[in-house]
């Protein structure tokens, strides 16, 4: 397929604005090049193999890093190719769901992220956080874009990350509600959606926790070629991010005690049944075991042919079975 299909923006940008005109990614870096801190910023979605080796041609990008790109599910990672960063990020999105239905609750997909000197590359899979904001908000701080293309980086693992903890306040309401049903007496809550909800905080561990290393190497590796001024903004970011992964450990932790105090709130209740059986299977022996007695065929049993036999003998089976009722009914049995 053409590469003009997989791109969602080309822009260029000379001292902190964005140079009118529409552009090729070719003709982009060309006018780029044109200024010392011109650069490129080129928005994909999806983009298949033959599409990202033409931009990896364009560009210099490394083979395995455009490898990597169109692949897709990789995890967070931060790689140098001589001057060019590439740095990979998990996105996560919250799935509006019933708290008792056992369904997807966080989707995840992917951002890629190449810097160059004159050139920021920004690879999406997935349908949800896109970037349009990202670069209107971008756009709107002059300052920042003269930084050069790795405002952009910072630009979008700040979203990113904030995205995360959106994500993360979501995920905690819903563990909130799920406690409360948890110890409420009366309420029914499945095991199954505590155990949902379990794996999709795991889901969003995976995605969020290996970021960590990535974001503190910007920061204090003084190799990395990121100016001064985005180390301080990304150091925000990684203290952001610090308390996601913190967040998220909690969300485990809690999550355990909620099945552990499921599975004993099911216990009980397994327990309570079995108990109200036994009651009820006691009541039933009592006439049984009367009904036993005179179904064994004895010659002698001088009651058999008496008028006030059968009353009395059911009159004994009726007083017995309350006798346990009550017996039972008072240590709440049933």
């Amino acid at each position: 397929m053409p590469t003009a299909r997989a791109i969602v923006d080309c822009g260029v940008y000379v001292d902190g604005k964005r140079v009118p005109g529409h552009f090729t990614p070719q003709q982009a870096l060309t006018e780029a090049g044109k200024t010392e801190d011109g650069f490129v910023w080129l928005g994909l979605h999806d983009p298949d193999e033959g599409q990202m080796t033409d931009v990896a041609q364009i560009f210099g990008l490394h083979p395995l890093a455009a490898e990597d790109t169109v692949h897709g599910r990789q995890r967070p990672k931060l790689e140098r190719y001589d001057n060019t960063l590439f740095l990979v990020m998990r996105t996560v999105s919250y799935v509006e769901h019933d708290i008792h239905a056992i369904s997807e609750i966080v989707e995840t997909g992917d951002i890629m992220v190449f810097t160059g000197a004159h050139f920021a590359i920004t690879v999406r899979h997935g349908e949800h956080t896109g970037l349009a904001g990202v670069r209107r908000e971008l756009e709107g701080r002059p300052d920042h874009l003269r930084l050069g293309p790795v405002s952009v980086l910072h630009a979008v693992a700040d979203h990113v990350v904030d995205s995360y903890v959106d994500v993360a306040e979501s995920v905690e309401s819903d563990i909130d509600e799920m406690e409360e049903a948890v110890f409420t007496p009366a309420s029914k809550v499945g095991i199954g959606a505590i155990y949902q909800l379990k794996r999709e905080v795991v889901e969003l561990r995976r995605a969020v926790s290996p970021l960590g290393p990535p974001l503190q190497y910007l920061v204090h590796d003084q190799e990395m070629p990121v100016p001064k001024e985005i180390r301080r903004y990304l150091r925000d970011v990684a203290d952001h991010h610090t308390n996601v992964t913190e967040h998220i450990a909690y969300f485990d932790e809690a999550l355990s005690g909620l099945v552990n105090a499921a599975l004993a709130k099911i216990s009980v209740q397994q327990n309570t049944d079995m108990r109200k059986i036994a009651a009820y299977a006691a009541m039933a022996a009592v006439p049984t075991m009367i009904a036993g007695v005179y179904g064994m065929n004895f010659d002698y049993m001088w009651e058999l042919h008496q008028p006030w036999a059968y009353p009395v003998v059911v009159a004994v089976m009726v007083v017995l079975c309350a006798v346990l009722f009550r017996s039972f009914r008072r240590n709440k049995w049933i």
